[in-house]
Formats: C-alpha cells, structure tokens, sequence
C-alpha cells in the first residue's frame, strides 16, 4: 500500500508539473509577440541618413530660388506620420545648390520669395532674409535652416534625419 502511494504521489507531481510548464509555454507564446510588437521599433536601428528627392534640377532657375514641396513619411516608434515638406532650392551656377527651410526661424510662419525685391518674407512680424536666408531685418533670431543638398542624375535631394523637423 505505501508503494501505491508513493506511485500516486509522484505521477501527481509529474502532471502538476507537466502542467504548468505547458501553461509557461502557452503563456510565453503569447508574451513574446506581445513585447516584441511593443518594444520592436524602438530597438530597430534608424538610417543615419535619409536622403529626399526634391525634383529635377531643370526646375531651378539659377539666381532664383525655387519653391519644392514634398510629401515626407517619418516614423517615431510605432507611429508613423505623414507632412509636407517645403523647401527653397537656389544656385547661381546650375552645378552647385543649396537648399533651405521655408519655416520663419521667429515663430515658424511660411515665408515667401518675393522676386522683386529679391528677398524673403515673412508676413507674421516683417521678418526680411536675403536671397542666401540671412536674416536682413524683423524679429526673426536666426537664418532659416539650411538643408545639405547633393544632386544624382539630375535630380536634387536633401538630407532629412530622423530628428530634423
């Protein structure tokens, strides 16, 4: 009769245990994914360079500077989102570019090319830049922001990081 018992006893340890390291299994199975999916995008290892096409450089008249607007997806995370992107272009050779924000560096209003006067404007506070985007009067406290430029089979682009906003 003990022999029974003990038997007993340790084929109901064997099931307890047998069952719980299924139920471990289970849960792991459905813990993994879980953790993955949230923490996944914050490890993923973002391009140091992200490199925006702009457009031909046909489209830029040297001297003047052209307005490009384009569609950008960033993503955060796990977010992901979508903004337009409007970027001045100038050159005064056709070879060498420079490109440059049309955000007003005072309190981020679009500033436009006014040709006639050969400088930019902003129309929120009178901020005034020149044709390069050096601030020439008004309240703005700094140049609008450059953007390094790099043209391949006649296209222009801009480097856009992660962190440029």
């Amino acid at each position: 009769m003990g022999e029974q018992k003990a038997s007993a006893d340790s084929r109901r340890q064997f099931l307890k245990t047998a069952t719980a390291a299924i139920g471990a299994a289970i849960a792991a199975g459905f813990a993994f994914p879980a953790v993955v999916y949230l923490i996944g995008p914050v490890l993923k290892r973002q391009e140091a360079e992200t490199w925006i096409p702009l457009g031909p450089t046909n489209k830029v008249e040297p001297g003047t500077p052209t307005l490009f607007r384009v569609t950008v997806e960033r993503q955060t995370g796990w977010i992901t989102a979508t903004e337009e992107l409007s970027v001045y272009v100038l050159t005064e050779n056709g070879r060498e570019y420079s490109a440059m924000s049309n955000i007003c560096t005072h309190l981020g209003c679009r500033v436009r090319w006014i040709d006639g006067q050969q400088e930019f404007f902003c129309p929120c506070h009178n901020g005034v830049f020149d044709k390069q985007g050096s601030v020439v009067s008004g309240p703005p406290p700094r140049p609008l922001d450059q953007y390094p430029t790099k043209v391949e089979d006649g296209q222009i682009f801009i480097l856009g990081g992660t962190d440029r906003g």
